[in-house]
Parts: structure tokens; C-alpha cells; sequence
């Protein structure tokens, strides 16, 4: 769940288990469309990168500080330097990290996604926020569209040209996906 108001722009934190890493590009995207600056820790900053999209590396808590004094992402929300937070925590190191930086939120009133889902639909609201239409549309509709985003980026990863993909995309399982 998120602990306070949505922002329209400013410093986004992502840090997503694997599973997600894919899904989270397009949406990664859209933050910087509208202007945010994005950080993250080094897994998720190396998919973005590839993905030609830029995020500050930053330290996990579990990780400490840097030995130059890097502050941790736990220490960054509590100085009030992170807006939003994408945190999609798997596995015992990702619980633990997960707890302290859903704990470092609440405590700063930053909003803190936990899905890839959650992050699809702030984007929406940041974008009607910004001034952007954004009708009322079913959660049917929104699975729908995410699922066509996911489909779209994964046939990106795989080479192949979207706009030529368009026929195939309607027959999913003509579809290489990796």
C-alpha cells in the first residue's frame, strides 16, 4: 500500500525481485516522461540501463553505508531525499531490506508501492495529476493494457521490431517469449 500523497515529480526509488525487473521498464519510462529522477539498487539500475533508461545506484540497507560516506537508501528516506518508493522485496535479504525501507516510509509519509500492478496505476495518476486525461476504466481494461505493455517490452527484449509484431501480438503463443 502507499503511505502518502502521490507526487508529480521529484526522486523515485525502484528496487524489484527479478520476476518483476521486465514489467516495470515501461513504467520505469513514464516517471521520467514526467520528470522524475530515478535511483535504485544495482540490479534494478543495470535492467533500466540496458533498457536505455538512467537511475542513481544506490545502497541497500543490508549493504551499509559506502565506504565514502554513500548513504544507504534507508538513510536517503529518512533525509527526505526519495518521493516515491517501488519496493517489490522477494527472498529473505529482500523481506528484511523491504521492512526497513516500508518502515523509513511510513516514518517520512513517502508513498511505497509493493507491485509492479500498484506502480502501473500511479503512474496513471500521476499523468492525470499532470494534466493528462485519464478516463475511468475497468480493472479488466487495466490488465488488458499492462499485459500489452509487458507483451510490447518483451518482444523488444527479444528483437523484435513492435510495429512488425503488431499481427503476431494478437496470437500470443506465436510469440517467442524468453
Amino acid at each position: 500500500g502507499a503511505y502518502g500523497p502521490l507526487p508529480t515529480s521529484g526522486r523515485a526509488f525502484i528496487s524489484v525481485a527479478n520476476r518483476d525487473k521486465r514489467s516495470m521498464i515501461f513504467p520505469a519510462r513514464e516517471l521520467v516522461a514526467h520528470g522524475f529522477e530515478l535511483m535504485a539498487t544495482s540490479g534494478t539500475a543495470e535492467v533500466l540501463k540496458r533498457n536505455g533508461i538512467n537511475a542513481t545506484i544506490v545502497r541497500k540497507q543490508s549493504e551499509g553505508e559506502g565506504p565514502s560516506g554513500e548513504k544507504t537508501i534507508v538513510q536517503l528516506i529518512h533525509d527526505g531525499q526519495v518521493d516515491l518508493i517501488v519496493n517489490t522485496p522477494y527472498g529473505t535479504g529482500g523481506r528484511l531490506d523491504g521492512y526497513e525501507i516500508r518502515t523509513a516510509a511510513v516514518a517520512r509519509s513517502v508513498p511505497c508501492l509493493t507491485t509492479v500492478q500498484a506502480l502501473a496505476a500511479a503512474v496513471q495518476g500521476i499523468d492525470a495529476l499532470n494534466g493528462g486525461d485519464v478516463g475511468v476504466r475497468s480493472l479488466q481494461e487495466h490488465a488488458e493494457q499492462l499485459t500489452a505493455i509487458v507483451l510490447r517490452d518483451q518482444l523488444e527484449l527479444a528483437g523484435i521490431e513492435v510495429s512488425k509484431a503488431t499481427e503476431t501480438a494478437s496470437r500470443p503463443r506465436a510469440v517467442p517469449i524468453m
